[in-house]
């Protein structure tokens, strides 16, 4: 059980991690906590020189350690010590995660460092259980494909949930048998620091895991363009995500995972069970104050039940408690900046500005820190950025419809196909919508992940390429080659 904790007393591991230390650089870029708007540290500025030494480092550890070509098995074990070494450390990753990012102590322990210690030992599971084919040719040939390892990947994390993003990233790749290179983001980068630690207390090679801190300017630019970095994994808007395909066929073509944003429809059938379906979409928009990137932002719901289900929504989701991020009672988020809560109320102002109504909501909250109240939004214009970009923040639009046709014409998103809900007791009607909807990842009757994670995770059109998560997330990590042997 997390409990609350002064952040000023926390020691905040400040540096890059490169092999099996910690390179001091406390010069950088200045943070300011999201629950109070205070400076408490500065985040590194990495250039190209640091990542080359982490990349350098990494070839070099791969070479010597031979964790690529270790019996399969030895990398599961050395990585269910450090999934163990994770929950023992649970209370001081929540610490570190909760004083920089936007997630409560109890839910950064109860389910982030969990889940991301479950993601671990799920892909530690899969080091000696995938593998190759020997497949049939011509009776005078023996043919084999063969499954391994990349190299050095890199990868780069945002900031919305910092200690399991960097377990979706380091996990399938390092049970792979690669080395990696992760930049978390400048705004949330300490938690990842702490576990790259802890790998190496774990019996991980030095040198395998590696950690560079700074901006996707500089830093991020500079890791995926490096020579030796052999596959690319990325978390993070579309518009970064472009910029990153733009920077790697411009330097050197190399594969890619790319999870990007997205604009997730919750359909609402009349059959739904309301209390049920209010309860889950409060849930999607409240989690992280919306700042996810699967957030059910777009409510689509049948017009004959749209007036009861408005009370239902707006009490669930003016039932959270709003507090500092340090504070165990505390289940609901500030937004993770100055910049970011100064977006949102622009987008939201120019919505009711033209036409829109704030049901619940539409303004900052008056407290110390970037918190933004619990807002949902009707009458949305078509186009309003509103209604057609990605806000992170807890703002949820409402359209209405009368048909089941229409429901499926409100939920396609010109650009976005990342998730979306669909409530109803019909199943056939569900399975219609399963099919219907253009999206990577479907909840029927509930919103949000469990921890199943041999679910993939990743988006159709524009919400990205590749999947996360999942035999998918681990096969991406191995490349294959084909071997014809004349007999």
């Amino acid at each position: 059980m997390a409990s609350s904790f002064k952040p000023e007393l926390v020691e905040m591991p400040i540096g890059h991690w490169i092999g099996d230390r910690l390179i001091i650089d406390s010069s950088g870029i200045e943070l300011q906590r999201p629950s109070d708007g205070i400076n408490y540290a500065s985040c590194p500025l990495g250039g190209p020189e640091i990542v080359d030494q982490a990349v350098s480092t990494a070839k070099a550890a791969l070479k010597t350690s031979g964790w690529g070509m270790r019996r399969p098995r030895e990398r599961t074990e050395v990585m269910h010590r450090w999934a163990d070494l994770i929950v023992a450390e649970g209370e001081k990753i929540g610490q570190l995660e909760s004083i920089s990012s936007s997630r409560p102590i109890a839910q950064s322990v109860s389910i982030d460092v969990a889940v991301t210690a479950e993601q671990i030992r799920f892909f530690a599971e899969m080091a000696d259980k995938e593998g190759g084919d020997v497949v049939p040719t011509d009776g005078n040939h023996l043919g084999m494909i063969l499954s391994e390892p990349y190299g050095v990947v890199g990868a780069i994390t945002p900031w919305n949930v910092p200690v399991s993003m960097a377990g979706w990233k380091m996990a399938p790749a390092l049970a792979a048998g690669n080395a990696i290179v992760l930049k978390p983001s400048e705004l949330t980068p300490f938690s990842t620091i702490y576990i790259a630690q802890l790998a190496i207390k774990a019996g991980i090679p030095a040198g395998i895991v590696n950690v560079v801190l700074g901006d996707g300017m500089t830093t991020g630019a500079s890791l995926i363009a490096h020579s030796d970095i052999a596959k690319v994994s990325f978390t993070g808007s579309t518009l970064a995500g472009g910029a990153i395909m733009k920077k790697i066929a411009s330097t050197q073509i190399k594969p890619m995972t790319l999870e990007l944003g997205g604009k997730s429809p919750q359909i609402v059938f009349p059959s739904a069970d309301l209390k049920v379906a209010a309860r889950c979409i409060a849930g999607s928009i409240m989690l992280n104050a919306g700042q996810t990137c699967v957030a059910g932002t777009r409510l689509i719901i049948d017009q004959r039940v749209s007036g009861e289900f408005m009370g239902l929504l707006a009490a669930a989701m003016t039932s959270y408690h709003a507090g500092p991020t340090w504070d165990a009672t505390s289940n609901y988020s500030p937004v993770i900046s100055a910049h970011q809560i100064a977006r949102i109320e622009t987008i939201v102002d120019a919505a009711v500005s033209e036409g829109a109504e704030a049901i619940i909501g539409g303004k900052r909250m008056d407290r110390d820190g970037y918190f933004y109240e619990p807002t949902i939004l009707s009458g949305v214009e078509k186009d309003s950025p509103a209604l057609v970009e990605e806000i992170f923040g807890p703002v949820i639009t409402v359209q209405t419809f009368g048909d089941e046709e229409e429901a499926f014409e409100l939920s396609d998103h010109p650009t976005y196909g990342l998730a979306a809900g669909v409530f109803s007791k019909d199943l056939s009607q569900a399975m219609r919508a399963v099919k219907r909807v253009e999206a990577g990842t479907v909840w029927v009757n509930r919103y949000g992940r469990s921890r199943d994670h041999i679910l993939p995770t990743g988006g159709y059109k524009a919400s990205g390429i590749g999947k996360e998560l999942g035999k998918e997330a681990y096969k991406s990590n191995r490349r294959l080659k084909s071997v014809l042997i004349e007999i």
